[in-house]
């Protein structure tokens, strides 16, 4: 049986994640007899679903700390020396529901979603009556707030002066970002921060497109910086004075940079993944890190295993700051960069950043032939760049000499092959690319 994805389990409530599961992985986590912290997002199907996990949990013997309503972090803060279990569809439309997993305010690994996966499937025992416990509430949110703040005022003097536009996106954003960033002394102009899990106002993903009305707000006022989050605030999209969005990877390198930069470690390691700009790769050098790159989803996995001191970890939108705590927090990362954007402006932290124009493409490949695709891939390729840095990791990453990438890795979720690349050249990069991979395609047929 498998249940998660690269991000917990997520799903159609009617189809997949309906209340029946959410008992039997709640009767899962609790079998572990540990206390475990449940809490939920905005959308209209999350108090049942998360009701039915604290029946699972306390019915096989473990007992539950009621969190409420909150953003995906403060869940992961509060399960810090215990087990949580969050019930969100991040970024997902509003008929999709999940089930996100943490311990000691790290989410679940492979291994420990396999373990999940064999008890939801064989069916959990239930525990004596006399051990079942009632569930009791507990508020983390502003001690959650509090926390970020104080992290955030490490890396910068104040943000008083700065006036930033944030865009909750009727999600969970709306109860810490605009709270966090005004007690730093930032001005701040809240957009759609009222709670509401139909999203009325836009979509729950934040994109350029779906951003328009953040973008047109920032660029025709006095607004500094424009911030973009998900339904349940663990990514972040940043936007420019000028309305113009930042490309993702450039927020990753200023971040890695100013982490690696500040950090007294010997060995400071930035984790990323394959799919991550080699910008990331040349402003963290410069600063003296190294980077690391691991599979999607899996950025908690990587730092566990790092060679170094992992002092920055993130995948496009989505970050994790070590020194603060091990999960991904679009909150903190909001903080920290509104602190850094009003300590040297946003254009000063860009300004050493190389940003080459990118391009992704998907490659239809029928799931049964992706595997001998990219064993084919894995030799022609290399062939193709013989000057290249090769990496078969992930997929087949080749780094050019000239600071050019390019990355072709199948879909965890669709019948594509993704095609990646970033180039002064990326026209001329991608269609070679692609050509190579149509090739290996037809070759299956």
């Amino acid at each position: 049986m498998t249940l998660f994805g690269t991000a917990g389990i997520r799903g159609a409530v009617d189809e997949k994640v309906t209340p029946e599961l959410a008992l039997t992985v709640g009767q899962a986590v609790g079998a572990d007899g540990d206390v475990c912290v449940v809490g939920y997002d905005g959308r209209e199907t999350s108090p049942a679903l998360a009701a039915a996990v604290e029946a699972g949990v306390e019915s096989a013997g473990g007992t539950v700390l009621r969190v409420g309503q909150v953003p995906t972090p403060t869940l992961a803060f509060a399960s810090r020396g215990r087990r949580g279990v969050m019930i969100t569809a991040s970024h997902n439309p509003a008929h999709d529901n999940g089930i996100k997993l943490f311990v000691d305010g790290t989410e679940y690994d492979s291994d420990a979603e396999r373990r999940i996966e064999d008890r939801v499937a064989s069916g959990a025992d239930t525990a004596s009556w006399d051990e079942w416990t009632s569930p009791r509430s507990i508020s983390p949110l502003s001690n959650y707030r509090e926390a970020v703040a104080t992290y955030a005022e490490t890396h910068g003097a104040t943000s008083t002066g700065l006036t930033v536009a944030v865009d909750c996106g009727n999600g969970m954003a709306g109860l810490a970002t605009p709270q966090v960033l005004r007690r730093l002394g930032a001005d701040v102009r809240a957009l759609e921060a009222n709670v509401d899990g139909t999203f009325p106002a836009r979509e729950s993903k934040p994109t350029p497109a779906s951003l328009e009305a953040l973008r047109e707000f920032v660029a025709g006022t006095d607004a500094d910086l424009g911030i973009g989050h998900d339904g349940d605030a663990d990514r972040i999209v940043v936007v420019a004075a000028d309305g113009s969005v930042v490309h993702e990877d450039t927020v990753v390198a200023i971040l890695a940079e100013h982490y690696v930069r500040e950090s007294s470690e010997e060995d400071p390691v930035v984790v990323t993944t394959p799919n991550a700009s080699a910008r990331i790769d040349e402003r963290v050098r410069e600063a003296g890190g190294n980077v690391e790159r691991v599979r999607l989803g899996a950025l908690h996995e990587g730092i566990a295993r790092s060679s170094g001191t992992v002092v920055f970890a993130a995948e496009p939108w989505k970050h994790i700051h070590t020194d603060f705590g091990p999960w991904i927090d679009g909150v903190a990362s909001a903080a920290v960069l509104t602190q850094l954007v009003a300590d040297r402006g946003l254009a000063d932290l860009r300004d050493p950043i190389t940003e080459r124009p990118y391009r992704k493409v998907s490659v239809d490949c029928p799931d049964d032939a992706k595997e001998p695709v990219m064993s084919t891939l894995q030799s022609s390729l290399p062939d193709q760049y013989p000057d290249a840095t090769v990496d078969t990791d992930y997929g087949v990453r080749l780094e050019l000499p000239d600071g050019s990438w390019t990355l072709v890795r199948p879909s965890g979720t669709e019948a594509y092959v993704r095609v990646y690349a970033e180039s002064d050249d990326v026209d001329e990069l991608v269609s070679a690319v692609v050509a190579d991979v149509e090739d290996a395609v037809e070759a299956e047929f």
